[in-house]
């Protein structure tokens, strides 16, 4: 068989010595730089997997970089500020209701009192700003820390961290709602009821709800707790014993009552409308506090409650300044 002959490029047609040598000597296909299956410095192979996973984590490790940034930390400080604010004008509107005024006792009844404030543009871009950035700072521990901790317990924090996300992410919403000119004082009530509309509309949205309503409950008794039990101060650098302790610690008692029990009464509206099959009865915090006060002592009741959601939306205030931020 004779070999195809291929031009050189100078004219000769005949085989190049390297071209011949293959012929002569089987052995050397094995140093071919043109066998198949071999790598050469002539064709190099791009490690495409290697690079994208090198490109993923420096993208994760950025991302944990700016979570843990001090000037989100900063502003994620402001976001407990900005929660307390809130929860001082929801304890106000609600002694307000208890003594035959008007008002609407929720988040967005808050924000409305807040816009009518003569410095009310500014206290709301300053509000959904902080609570945007609490957002993503309780995100980032969701996503990236905790992960030393055992399992049960990386789960639990995890959890918290993430439901605290959605939250905090909740009332920046609402703060955008007013800056664009969408929002009003009974946002709150009827988003919680055409929430349970739907819901009740949807397959299986009946026993949804109702661990929903359950949940929301369960929470508020596990807020209730904490004020007596001062769990809430391993969330804080506490001060030294003295006046700012005493403060502190009295506030975190009272507040994490009243707040454990509008949780509960809000939770238990849900899952009782539902039952009773009347959504519009559901009507979130603003609901369960009117329906505390339709109560024998109703108003007094509503009136303590009131006041104890002033002495948490205090301690969220000095919580901006005690919290422990790293984990």
């Amino acid at each position: 068989m004779v070999a195809q002959v291929r031009n050189r490029g100078d004219g000769d047609p005949s085989p190049s010595p390297a071209w011949n040598q293959l012929f002569r000597d089987p052995a050397a296909w094995h140093d071919c730089p043109y066998k198949k299956g071999t790598q050469t410095s002539a064709l190099p192979r791009r490690p495409k997997g290697k690079t994208i996973k090198e490109e993923l984590k420096q993208a994760v490790d950025k991302a944990e970089d700016v979570t843990n940034s001090r000037v989100l930390e900063i502003f994620a400080r402001s976001g407990f500020a900005a929660s307390g604010i809130l929860h001082l004008l929801v304890g106000a509107i609600s002694i307000r209701l208890a003594v035959g005024g008007t008002g609407n006792a929720d988040f967005s009844g808050a924000v409305a009192e807040l816009a009518t404030m003569p410095v009310g543009p500014f206290l709301l871009w300053g509000s959904f700003a902080a609570c945007a950035a609490l957002s993503l700072w309780q995100a980032g521990d969701a996503i990236f820390d905790f992960n030393h901790q055992a399992t049960k317990t990386k789960v639990k924090n995890k959890a918290k961290a993430t439901l605290q996300a959605i939250v905090y992410a909740v009332l920046a919403l609402t703060l955008w709602h007013f800056l664009t000119g969408a929002g009003n004082g009974g946002d709150n009530r009827k988003a919680a009821s055409d929430f349970t509309v739907s819901m009740m509309q949807a397959p299986g949205g009946v026993a949804l709800l109702v661990l929903i309503g359950v949940a929301v409950a369960v929470t508020g008794v596990v807020y209730g707790i904490r004020g007596p039990k001062k769990s809430f101060q391993k969330q804080l650098r506490m001060p030294a014993p003295g006046p700012a302790r005493t403060a502190v610690t009295a506030l975190g008692v009272a507040g994490y009552l009243a707040k454990g029990t509008v949780l509960l009464l809000a939770g238990l509206l849900i899952a009782v409308a539902t039952l009773k099959r009347h959504p519009e009865d559901s009507t979130g915090l603003d609901g369960g506090l009117r329906a505390l006060r339709d109560q024998p002592m109703g108003p007094y009741l509503l009136a303590a409650v009131g006041a104890g959601l002033i002495c948490y939306g205090a301690y969220m205030i000095m919580r901006a300044r005690l919290a422990k931020m790293t984990k």
